[in-house]
């Protein structure tokens, strides 16, 4: 029999063990064979000392996530506590799509995220549509990553359309690369996620990473690449063929996008949901559809999209005849 206390004090104690202990309830179902005993922001485990070491290592990825994301929703506790005590870091680590800074492991936390992963692997080129949250660009970037490092791509080419969400471009301050940056941030941030800082500048001054609007990849031929098009609900028709018939040898297309959140101005619509429809069904054409039940950040999102969902049901025209 042992015991092992934990002090919680790079983030909040109550973020980590949930209001009235919430968290830490679900957490005591995952590890019935301890005690766990919370006072303020320490944790005191008591039981065998295999299940301890199993027991310490989740709880500091449970941590880890806090401090990341300042948010604990049910599905990341889940995959991070869930499994059998006994099982070996190996066996989870097969799941792993990269092991990022500070101790973070990415994998797909959902069964449409793990449809993403599959479909990368056997096609050439994949269509990932769904609703903020559902970890499409996250998922996608990782799978990139992955295939540099294990040299199965020579480079890393991300790209989303320079559009305007409901702001202007023009009154933003700077040249036209500090002008396109706040476009181009989720990328960044990503990256930063995955890569550590020294090496992701020195990948991004080299070229091995290129992050760019839509617009600057016209005229190129994308070898030997991992490509991302993020945002795609806001690319024209046009555009959207013109991005995919950038495809070179060795190169892997990932396309991403919201249907339900198209900035064109009206009179341009999207060409995604168009472009799918056309090469639906193309042998080495994958399309994956995430959903609500994919939302990972926090459960309000969840409950936010249902809300608009069923405002868009009803403002829809009866057409019944």
């Amino acid at each position: 029999m042992g015991e092992l206390s934990i002090q919680v004090t790079a983030v909040d104690p109550i973020a980590v063990f949930g209001a009235n202990d919430q968290h830490l309830r679900i957490i005591r179902g995952f590890f019935p064979k301890l005690n766990l005993v919370a006072r303020g922001d320490t944790l005191k485990v008591i039981g065998n000392d295999d299940d301890i070491s199993v027991f310490a290592e989740r709880f500091d990825q449970l941590v880890e996530h806090v401090g990341r994301y300042n948010e604990l929703p049910r599905k990341v506790l889940d995959d991070i506590m869930g499994g059998a005590p006994d099982s070996e870091p190996s066996a989870e680590d097969a799941d792993v799509l990269v092991h990022g800074n500070a101790g973070l492991r990415v994998k797909a936390r959902t069964r449409n995220q793990q449809r993403l992963v599959e479909a990368v692997r056997t096609h050439d080129m994949v269509f990932a549509v769904g609703p903020a949250g559902t970890g499409k660009t996250y998922t996608a970037v990782a799978l990139a990553v992955r295939a540099l490092k294990e040299k199965q791509v020579r480079r890393i080419i991300l790209t989303r359309p320079a559009v305007e969400a409901g702001e202007n471009l023009g009154f933003l301050p700077g040249d036209l690369r500090e002008k396109l940056d706040p476009y181009l941030q989720p990328l960044y941030d990503a990256l930063k996620d995955m890569i550590p800082a020294g090496r992701l500048a020195e990948h991004l001054e080299t070229g091995v990473i290129q992050i760019a609007p839509l617009a600057f990849m016209r005229g190129r031929t994308l070898d030997h690449a991992f490509v991302i098009l993020d945002e795609a609900q806001n690319a024209t028709l046009p555009q959207l063929k013109m991005f995919l018939t950038r495809m070179g040898r060795n190169a892997k297309f990932v396309i991403t996008g919201d249907l339900t959140q198209v900035d064109l101005p009206k009179h341009s619509p999207s060409g995604l949901d168009k472009g799918i429809g056309l090469l639906r069904g193309v042998e080495g054409i994958a399309i994956i559809e995430l959903d609500e039940k994919d939302v990972i950040r926090h459960e309000l999102v969840t409950k936010v999209l249902g809300a608009f969902k069923d405002l868009e049901q009803r403002d829809q025209p009866d057409r019944t005849p």
